[in-house]
C-alpha cells in the first residue's frame, strides 16, 4: 500500500489496511487483518493486532499492543505503555481466543501513560484516563478517571481542560465551550 510511511524495521503484513498520511515508527507490528485511518500516528513498538480497527487521526504512543477486539475511534490519544486486554480470565495452558472481549474507545478520549484498561468496557467520547489508571469498568463520555481501580474526579472539555464542578452549566475557561451539567 501507498500513501503511509513505515520506518524499515516496522512490519506491516500484507492485507493490513492503512490511511493515508499515517506514520508507522521503529520496530511495530501491524497484522494483515488490522485496519488503521488516515494521519495516524504509531510510536515505537506499537503491536496492532488482528481485527483491531483504529480510526482516523488517532495518536498511539510507545510501548502499546493493540489486541484482538480492540476498537479506537477517531482523534483517540494513548499514553505510552497503556495496557489493552482482551480475555477476561487467561491461563497458558487454556485456548480462550473464541472468548476475547471488545473494548471500545470513544472519540476524542485521552488514555494516560501505563493505564490498565480490562477488556469489555467502552471509554466515552472525550474521556480522559489519568496515568497509571485501573479502568475496570465503562466510563462516562467527558469523565476525568484516575486510580487503581479508577474513580471519576471530574469533567473534561473537549479541548482537554478539566470543566469547573457545577451543578448547572459548565463553562471551559480555555475555549469557552459550554456543557449541561453531567450525572456520574
Amino acid at each position: 500500500m501507498s500513501g503511509y510511511f513505515a520506518h524499515a524495521t516496522s512490519v506491516v503484513d500484507g492485507g493490513a489496511r492503512i490511511g493515508e498520511g499515517t506514520k508507522i515508527w521503529h520496530f511495530c507490528h501491524v497484522d494483515a487483518k488490522a485496519e488503521i485511518g488516515k494521519n495516524c500516528v504509531l510510536g515505537q513498538n506499537v503491536y496492532v493486532g488482528p481485527n483491531v480497527k483504529i480510526g482516523g487521526n488517532v495518536k498511539i504512543q510507545n510501548n502499546v499492543s493493540l489486541y484482538d477486539g480492540v476498537v479506537l475511534e477517531d482523534d483517540v490519544f494513548c499514553g505510552p505503555s497503556c495496557v489493552f486486554t482482551n480475555v477476561s480470565n487467561p491461563r497458558s495452558h487454556v485456548s480462550r481466543k473464541d472468548e476475547f472481549k471488545k473494548t471500545v474507545v470513544k472519540k476524542g478520549a485521552s488514555i494516560g501513560a501505563n493505564a490498565t484498561l480490562i477488556c469489555g468496557i467502552t471509554i466515552g467520547e472525550y474521556a480522559f484516563i489519568g496515568a497509571g489508571a485501573v479502568i475496570t469498568k465503562d466510563v462516562p463520555a467527558h469523565a476525568l478517571v484516575y486510580g487503581a481501580p479508577a474513580q471519576a474526579h471530574g469533567w473534561m472539555c473537549k479541548c482537554g481542560e478539566k470543566l469547573p464542578d457545577s451543578k448547572e452549566t459548565l463553562t471551559c475557561s480555555r475555549c469557552q465551550s459550554t456543557y449541561p451539567a453531567f450525572s456520574k
